[in-house]
Formats: structure tokens, C-alpha cells, sequence
């Protein structure tokens, strides 16, 4: 079973909370971004690297791989797992990887979307895809940084 301490949905996905303060908190020694864009881009995986300190390892996968290979991984992985979207995390959860919480941090907002919280917009599908998650059993929380407390209770949105 991989030891995956957080899953982050972030449209952002590594940049300075996540590559610094989450893992931090966590203690994780590996941020895995699952994102199919990212995965194929390595001057975006270059960019990302910048930020995260040199103990910290960091892999670029694509939801396929990343739900083919995450059963794999050592026991001494401690996993933080970044997406973009909540679509890409029920694709993982759907895939079999192993997401008991979510944590949303990030999701711009742009036409049709509906802000919900400070740095969280969502649509239809958003909000389906969240409700689903759920339905699911997964724990979901909108919080940007570790001690902040919760900012909404999205069961109220969706």
C-alpha cells in the first residue's frame, strides 16, 4: 500500500506552498504530480523542480502511469499527491489509488465558474465531480496552507 500522506488538487500544482509549507507539514520526502500536460513537459517539470528543496524528490506522471505504478512504491515514500483538478483526482480514485482525504487549495476562477472560497472557483462539473468524491468516502477540505483551519464546508456547495 503507498504511504501517500495528502492528495492536493492545485492548478498550480508545485509552486511555493506546496513545494515548501505542505511538505513540511507532512513530511514527505516525494511529491508525485499526476497531470497528463505536466507529465509530457519538461520545461514545466524544470520550472516546478526550482522550488522544492533538494531532499525533496519529485516525480511527473500521467493519471494513467500514476494509477499503474503507485502500488509500487517503496514504503519509505512518503507521498504527497498533487493533481490539477478534482476531475483528475476521482480518475486516481477511480484507478485505485488509494485517496482517503483531499485537500483543495486552488482553482482559478474563470467564466461559468462559481467562487466558493478564497482561492477556490467551481463549475457543474466540478461540483459533480466533487460530490462523487464523497459519495466515494473520500474526506474533501478546502484549506491553502497547513494552519489555516478549514476554510468552507463544501458539502455545502456541491
Amino acid at each position: 500500500m503507498p504511504n501517500i500522506l495528502l492528495t492536493r488538487v492545485d492548478n498550480r500544482l508545485i509552486h511555493g506552498q506546496v513545494g515548501v509549507t505542505w511538505v513540511n507539514h507532512l513530511g514527505a520526502n516525494l511529491i508525485l504530480v499526476a497531470n497528463d500536460e505536466v507529465a509530457a513537459d519538461p520545461v514545466q517539470q524544470n520550472l516546478m523542480d526550482m522550488v522544492v528543496p533538494d531532499a525533496i524528490q519529485t516525480r511527473f506522471f500521467s493519471i494513467d502511469k500514476t494509477i499503474k505504478v503507485i502500488h509500487k512504491a517503496a514504503d519509505r515514500q512518503k507521498i504527497f499527491l498533487v493533481c490539477r483538478t478534482p476531475q483528475d483526482a476521482l480518475r486516481l480514485v477511480k484507478g485505485g489509488v488509494p485517496i482517503k482525504e483531499l485537500n483543495i487549495g486552488n482553482m482559478h476562477f474563470s467564466e461559468g465558474k462559481e467562487q466558493i472560497a478564497s482561492t477556490v472557483s467551481v463549475d457543474e462539473d466540478d461540483k459533480k465531480t466533487i460530490r462523487e468524491l464523497l459519495d466515494l468516502g473520500i474526506k474533501v477540505e478546502v484549506r491553502r496552507v497547513p494552519d489555516e483551519r478549514v476554510e468552507i464546508d463544501i458539502k455545502k456547495f456541491v
